[in-house]
């Protein structure tokens, strides 16, 4: 029996990423990301490309929305399999599935009540994508696992991951099949992230492999060598309070606010930056915060060690963790500097928004970038350099300090991807490269190919292959 390969998302851009496997007579979808390009995002109303309840499982690498995002849909529309994950994993995508859900239920009336003061003709009737009911439903088909674990999800079927060091419980997943006494293994890598940074263990590395599906969101370039996080964050920090604004800084919920508590509560250690209130606003990341406190067997040696001093990054003097709207609403009232991180990451919803409202005009005050901001997104647009952009239905001139820290990166660069790859010890028959824009995932085929001599291409949305 053939084993079948699609590429239905991350391919040639960096969301929505999802694989279909079918092999040994069973299906199994390997992510189901949400996509968060402008220009893809019609692809998150398009029917499955296979019928959902004919869909046996689904293998999650980690629970960034652009990995997970579309579980609630696949399951309303009649998927009853299991998604196997890490455990960390498990409590991390309720918590984003839920929050992703408020925020298009919120969107969407926020739309509805545009289009009728704009006095648009026709029905005012926009709907979510899904609901906080629809994204609670999916998580009783969470099933967790270990790292390093093999298990049986069908017969002659098994999978192993192991720890990328991405986020907290992200994993890359190897899938062995067994046809007729012969093993083929298949290995997908997520989101690889890096070695010595904060908080987390190093990626885990194998030996073998027959196909090998790796990401390449920086196969095209290296991090800056040398980059501290801490003197940059430090000097825009200090550079602003001396100017009199705020610190507006889109994150992540996962990992990446996690980090930037890590980097402040340390210069406010060291005394490098004054003692200002810092809002953590975004009760998605309030909530993964305490899955990191409950997950510290995933931590790595320095962070055993702040806690084992009684220093924990994410309780400090001055930080105020925000739940409600309400609160959420206050801090524009607050005069002095304020350090405020809120999601999303790339500025395409959530409370960030209103705080770039607050903040874009005002030219003492400093909008911080610390992620990767994916083509055509709000925060793309205003790292590159656009003059007016449109938040809410509103335009808004960007008079702003716009800051960038690189360092920060959560995904590999070209080396580390190739570090990653270098302990497999016999060529694979193909390296699928997916999960980047166009230029770098070609650069990182031909780097590959060039320097490991492996045949690797880069798949089209949509490419079927057979792997023999």
């Amino acid at each position: 029996m053939e084993t079948k390969l699609q590429f239905l998302g991350a391919t040639q851009n960096v969301t929505g990423s999802r694989y279909l496997l079918e092999t040994n007579g069973k299906r199994f979808l390997i992510d189901c990301g949400l996509y968060q390009e402008r220009k893809f995002k019609a692809r998150n109303w398009e029917p499955f490309t296979i019928p959902p309840e004919q869909i046996d499982a689904v293998l999650l690498t980690h629970a960034h929305l652009d990995h997970c995002g579309l579980l609630p849909k696949l399951a309303k529309e009649g998927f009853r399999g299991a998604v196997y994950c890490t455990k960390a994993t498990c409590e991390i995508a309720r918590i984003v599935l839920e929050d992703a859900a408020r925020i298009q239920v919120e969107d969407a009336e926020y739309k509805r009540k545009r289009h009728k003061r704009e006095g648009r003709r026709g029905p005012h009737h926009v709907v979510p994508l899904y609901t906080v009911e629809d994204a609670k439903a999916c998580q009783t088909l969470f099933r967790p696992l270990k790292y390093n674990e093999s298990v049986s999800v069908a017969e002659g079927i098994r999978v192993s991951y192991f720890d990328t060091g991405h986020i907290l419980g992200a994993s890359a997943i190897q899938v062995t099949t067994t046809e007729n006494g012969k093993e083929q293994t298949i290995v997908f890598s997520g989101d690889v992230g890096r070695w010595d940074k904060p908080i987390l263990q190093d990626p885990d590395t194998f030996e073998q492999a027959d196909y090998i599906l790796c990401e390449s969101t920086y196969g095209d370039r290296i991090h800056p060598q040398g980059s501290d996080i801490k003197r940059e964050l430090c000097d825009i920090v200090n550079e602003t309070y001396k100017a009199g604004g705020n610190i507006v800084i889109p994150s992540f919920a996962v990992e990446r606010a996690q980090e930037l508590l890590y980097y402040l509560s340390e210069l406010l250690e060291e005394k490098c930056i004054p003692h200002l209130l810092v809002f953590l606003d975004s009760p998605m990341a309030v909530a993964v915060t305490k899955v990191f406190d409950i997950h510290q067997e995933l931590y790595d040696d320095d962070m055993m060690q702040r806690l084992y001093e009684g220093s924990s990054p994410f309780g400090f003097p001055g930080l105020s963790l925000v739940g409600t709207t309400q609160q959420s609403k206050s801090i524009n009232s607050i005069r002095g500097t304020a350090i405020i991180i809120a999601g999303s990451g790339m500025c395409t919803g959530g409370r960030i928004k209103h705080h770039l409202i607050n903040n874009i005009t005002r030219p003492e005050s400093t909008v911080l970038f610390v992620g990767y901001q994916a083509e055509g997104t709000l925060g793309r647009r205003i790292v590159e350099g656009e003059k007016e952009v449109r938040i809410l239905g509103r335009t808004f001139s960007v008079k702003a300090r716009i800051a960038q820290i690189q360092g920060f990166s959560a995904h590999a660069d070209r080396d580390e991807l190739m570090r990653w790859l270098s302990r497999v010890k016999q060529a694979p028959r193909h390296l699928f490269v997916v999960h980047g824009e166009v230029n770098a995932s070609e650069h990182f085929a031909y780097h590959v190919k060039d320097k490991k001599g492996w045949e690797t291409s880069v798949p089209k949305h949509g490419d079927r292959v057979i792997l023999k």
